[in-house]
């Protein structure tokens, strides 16, 4: 057993949800990639144009290392859900590229410092705004995976396609058929269950 490296175990989760998540928009058109899903607008590239503010700012402008990137849906003013969706004069290389920049300044910031520097969070209130390192690249890593976890349900809603990575699907093989079986069996057994166990009123 190798002896522990925190800042490379981190490092490896993180990278390996951010892989998953631009995964996700591969052989999809424009349309696709950006069509809203939910009915609050979950969309497959709004979430890759999130999730690069977030490592901005929480793995950058925190410890006072600003990207000068120019992000103005995250700007004092900025209409709410700005980052969440792309306009259609925002291409999806520049989306990708942007989150491929916000990958190498917050892999430079866990580079250079130690895992117990305290950073200050801008748009935290102050009597909480204190964070370390270590926390920061956790919260970012706990909230990639969230948006993975939505994008993983947004493409399955677009073309059926599933998997957590390319290289492991992470999901039993079947075909149409052996799914639509599945999801039957479910549904049926959901209605058992309600059937057997009425709601009872609150008081």
């Amino acid at each position: 057993m190798t002896a522990p490296d925190a800042k490379a175990d981190l490092h490896f989760y993180l990278q390996s949800v951010r892989d998953a998540l631009l995964w996700k928009l591969e052989g999809l058109s424009e349309y696709d990639a950006r069509r809203p899903l939910t009915p609050t607008g979950t969309n497959l590239l709004g979430l890759v144009k999130h999730v690069a503010g977030v490592e901005f700012g929480y793995l950058g402008d925190t410890f006072g290392r600003p990207s000068g990137e120019p992000l103005p849906w995250v700007d004092e003013g900025a209409e709410p859900n700005a980052d969440m969706w792309v306009t259609a004069d925002e291409s999806r290389e520049q989306i990708v590229g942007l989150y491929h920049r916000a990958w190498a300044h917050a892999d430079a910031t866990i580079a250079a410092l130690p895992l117990d520097t305290v950073g200050t969070v801008p748009w935290w209130p102050s009597h909480r705004a204190e964070v370390t390192l270590h926390h920061a690249v956790v919260r970012v890593i706990a909230d990639t995976q969230r948006h993975a976890g939505h994008a993983d349900i947004v493409r399955e809603l677009i073309d059926g396609a599933v998997g957590m990575r390319v290289d492991n699907v992470a999901v039993p093989s079947g075909d149409a058929s052996y799914w639509e079986a599945h999801r039957s069996r479910l549904e049926r057994a959901a209605r058992d269950a309600d059937r057997a166990r009425p709601v009872v009123p609150g008081p």
